[in-house]
C-alpha cells in the first residue's frame, strides 16, 4: 500500500495481533443478541485509548495554523500515479489523496490502534472468521460523489488481481460482499487469526467510477496500466502539479469531508506538500544544504558525524534533532540469494559473517554511532536473548528435530572484530568453515572441488554503500573469495531484486512490535519463489513455517513474544544473512520554519502530519522557494 507521508517507520504490512475494543459501542442498526457489537476502534492490547466521542487526539494541537509550504525529498523519480501496479515507480506521497477504511493513532503501543476513517465502525465474531465495516455516510470523493461499498469491494478485487504482493497479503479472504446499510463483509478461510480483521482495515479505497471512466481525450482508463493522469481521491490533499521523475506538489483540500474526524483534527496542516526527487544521494544532501527542501532524515551515521557542520546549522537556520525510535525493529543485512548453489551450505554463509568486521568499519566510517544487529527484531523486546526458557522452549521443542542444535544450547552472537588479532582469528575460522563445506585454498583462491573460485557479486544503487562494501570485499579477498562490486541505477537495482537476479545485496526488513501475517511474506516457504515477495533470500524451511504460524495464531501477548523469540533464534542459527547495523534513533535535520505540538508522540516524531508552517520562524529563516 502507499502510505501517507509520515516519519520513517520500519513497519510491517500488519501492525497488530490482538484485537480489542473500547466498551462503548457505536450506535448503529439493531442487531440480534448473538451478533457482535459495532466498534469504533481496535487496539493491540487492552482497550483503545480514545473513545468515540473525543474531539481530537492528545498528540495534536487542534488550533494548529493551516497553510504554508513544506518540501520533502524522494529518491529515484516516478513514472506513475497508479498505486496498485507492482511495476514502475509510483509518485511519492500518493497516500495523501486517498483514505483507508481505518487508520492507526500515533501514541499507542506500536502505533497499532486503528480508528475509523472511511469506515465509521467495524465488528467481528469471537473466532475472527469474518469482519464487517460500516461506511461513514459523509465520506466523499473530491468530485462530490459518495464513497460506496462498491468502491471498497472493487478496490479489494483489483488489489488482489493486479498486485501479487497484495494477493498474498489478503490470501486468507475467501469472500467479499456488500451487506445492507452501507456495510461490506470479508470472510476468511481460517478462524483464530486475530490479525485478519485488523489488516482489512488498512485497505486503501480507490474510486471505481473514476477508474472505469474515460479521460479528457475520451480514452477509457485502465487500473492495470500506468498513468500520469492525476487520479481522483478522497483524502485531505489532491495533486496540484507535477513534473514526471522530478517533483510533485499536493494542495490541501478545503472542503475535505473528514477534516473534523477525531483522528484528523490538528493534522494535515500544510497548504502544500511538495516532493522533490533525486537520483543521487550525494546530490540530495547538497540540495538540502542549499535549501531546496526542508526536512531530511539522515540514515548514514558517517554523514551525520561529518556532513552537518555548515553555516546554516551554526546560524540556527537548520535544526539538528534526534528522536528515539521506540516503535519499530529491523533486520538490515548482506543477503545472499539462497536460490544459488554456492550459498546452499550454512557453513559458507556463516563464513561470510566471520569475514565481516563491523567494529572497525563502525569506528572508522560511522564514528561508532551504529549498533551491530544481532536479531531479526533488533531494537525491540522481541529480540531473543539468553537461552530459551519457559513457553519459548516449549514452542521450540515442537521443531527440535528440524532446527540447528545450537538453538537450544547457545545464545546467538555475531563474530567480533575491531582489532587485528580478532580479525585474523575470524578469518581463520571463515577459512575453516569453507573447508568443511568442501572448498580449499589454491594459492590465493578459494576453490570448489572442480577448481572454480568462489565469487560473489554485490549489487548496490547507492555509492555511499562502498564505505562498508570495500573493507568487506578486502577481507573476502584475503581468504580467496573474489568480491565483485557492481553499482547500478535504482530502477535496475529494484528490477533485479524483484526478479531475484542477484547474488548478494544489502536489504532491509522492517518489523513492528506485533509481528503477524507479514512474516509469511518475509520468511515463509510459500513466498520463496513468489514474484515480488519480501522473502528476498529465498528461505524455505518447514520449522520456520511452523513458528510463523505460532505467531499468527498466538492467543496472548505472552505467546506472541515467545513464538517470535523462537522464530528469531531459528532464523539466526541458520545463518541466512550477514547482519549489518542499525540505530535506535532517527537523526533529522530541518530548516527552521515549522512548529509542532508541545508533546511529540512516543512512537514517532509525526512530521509532517502533525506539524505546521510557523510564520514567525519562517520570517527569521527565510521563506522556502
Amino acid at each position: 500500500m502507499i502510505a501517507r507521508p509520515r516519519p520513517r517507520r520500519r513497519t510491517a504490512w500488519a501492525f497488530a495481533l490482538v484485537l480489542a475494543v473500547c466498551t462503548s459501542a457505536l450506535a448503529g442498526p439493531s442487531r440480534a443478541a448473538d451478533e457482535p457489537a459495532w466498534r469504533h476502534a481496535t487496539a493491540l492490547t487492552g482497550e483503545p485509548k480514545y473513545g468515540p466521542d473525543v474531539p481530537h487526539f492528545d498528540y495534536v494541537d487542534p488550533d494548529a495554523p493551516k497553510g504554508g509550504l513544506v518540501r520533502l525529498s524522494a529518491t529515484g523519480g516516478f513514472d506513475t500515479f497508479n498505486v496498485l501496479l507492482p511495476k514502475g515507480n509510483p509518485a511519492p506521497g500518493l497516500g495523501l489523496i486517498y483514505e483507508s477504511l481505518m487508520e492507526s493513532s500515533y501514541d499507542e503501543f506500536d502505533i497499532s490502534a486503528q480508528y475509523g476513517v472511511i469506515a465509521e465502525a467495524m465488528r467481528y465474531p469471537d473466532d475472527f472468521s469474518w469482519v464487517e465495516y460500516r461506511l461513514n455516510p459523509a465520506a466523499r470523493w473530491h468530485d462530490g460523489a459518495p464513497v460506496t461499498t462498491a468502491d471498497v469491494l472493487w478496490s479489494y478485487e483489483k488489489a488482489v488481481e493486479i498486485n501479487p504482493q497484495q494477493r498474498f497479503y489478503y490470501h486468507n479472504v475467501v469472500k467479499a460482499e456488500e451487506r445492507p446499510g452501507g456495510v461490506v463483509r470479508f470472510e476468511f478461510d481460517a478462524s483464530g487469526n486475530r490479525e485478519l480483521p485488523h489488516i482489512m482495515g488498512q485497505l486503501l479505497i480507490l474510486p471505481k467510477h473514476w477508474w472505469e471512466g474515460t479521460n479528457a481525450a475520451g480514452v477509457k482508463r485502465d487500473i492495470a496500466s500506468g498513468t500520469l493522469e492525476p487520479p481522483l481521491g478522497s483524502g485531505p490533499y489532491r495533486i496540484k502539479d507535477f513534473a514526471a521523475n522530478r517533483q510533485i506538489a499536493y494542495e490541501r483540500v478545503p472542503e475535505y469531508w473528514g477534516k473534523d474526524l477525531p483522528i484528523r483534527v490538528g493534522t494535515n496542516n500544510f497548504g502544500e506538500i511538495r516532493y522533490v526527487s533525486f537520483l543521487d544521494q550525494a546530490v540530495e544532501l547538497e540540495a538540502f544544504k542549499g535549501d531546496q527542501y526542508d526536512w531530511r532524515e539522515e540514515r548514514s551515521a558517517s554523514q551525520w558525524s561529518k556532513a552537518y557542520d555548515f553555516p546554516a546549522v551554526r546560524a540556527g537556520r537548520v535544526v539538528l534533532e534526534e528522536f528515539p525510535d521506540r516503535g519499530s525493529g529491523v533486520m538490515q543485512a548482506f543477503v545472499p540469494n539462497l536460490r544459488l548453489e554456492k550459498f546452499a551450505d550454512p557453513r559458507v554463509r556463516r563464513a561470510l559473517n566471520y569475514a565481516y568486521d563491523f567494529e572497525t568499519t563502525n569506528e572508522i566510517v560511522s564514528a561508532n554511532l551504529l549498533k551491530r544487529i544481532g536479531s531479526y527484531f533488533a531494537g525491540t523486546d522481541l529480540a531473543a536473548t539468553g537461552l530459551p526458557q519457559g513457553l519459548e522452549l516449549e514452542i521450540l521443542e515442537e521443531v527440535r528435530n528440524q532446527v540447528p542444535p545450537e538453538v537450544f544450547t547457545q545464545e546467538y552472537k555475531n563474530p567480533v572484530g575491531g582489532n587485528p588479532q580478532n580479525v585474523r582469528a575470524n578469518l581463520r575460522e571463515a577459512v575453516k568453515l569453507l573447508q568443511e563445506a568442501g572448498y580449499r585454498l589454491d594459492g590465493r583462491r578459494m576453490v570448489d572441488a572442480g577448481g572454480q573460485q568462489l565469487t560473489i557479486e554485490f549489487i548496490y544503487a547507492d555509492k555511499s554503500a562502498e564505505r562498508s562494501l570495500l573493507p568487506y570485499s578486502e577481507n573476502l579477498k584475503s581468504i580467496g573469495i573474489r568480491a565483485d562490486l557492481r553499482l547500478i541505477d535504482l530502477p535496475q537495482y529494484i528490477n533485479r531484486i524483484r526478479s531475484r537476479d542477484f547474488e548478494m545485496a544489502t536489504l532491509v526488513w522492517g518489523q513492528s512490535l506485533s509481528p503477524g501475517n507479514e512474516q509469511r511474506d518475509y520468511w515463509g516457504s510459500d513466498s520463496a519463489d513468489r514474484p515480488q515477495s519480501r522473502n528476498y533470500a529465498g528461505i524455505r524451511n518447514p520449522a520456520v513455517d511452523k513458528l510463523i504460524d505460532r505467531i499468527v495464531f498466538a492467543r496472548t501477548r505472552e505467546e506472541l513474544v515467545a513464538a517470535t523469540h523462537a522464530l528469531d533464534r531459528v532464523l539466526l542459527w541458520n545463518h541466512y544473512v550477514v547482519p549489518q547495523f542499525h540505530s535506535d534513533v532517527d537523526r533529522t535535520a530541518r530548516w527552521n520554519r515549522f512548529g509542532h505540538p508541545q508533546e511529540i508522540p512516543e512512537f514517532t516524531h509525526g512530521f509532517p502530519t502533525i506539524w505546521w508552517y510557523d510564520e514567525a520562524l519562517a520570517a527569521k529563516t527565510g521563506a522556502p522557494r
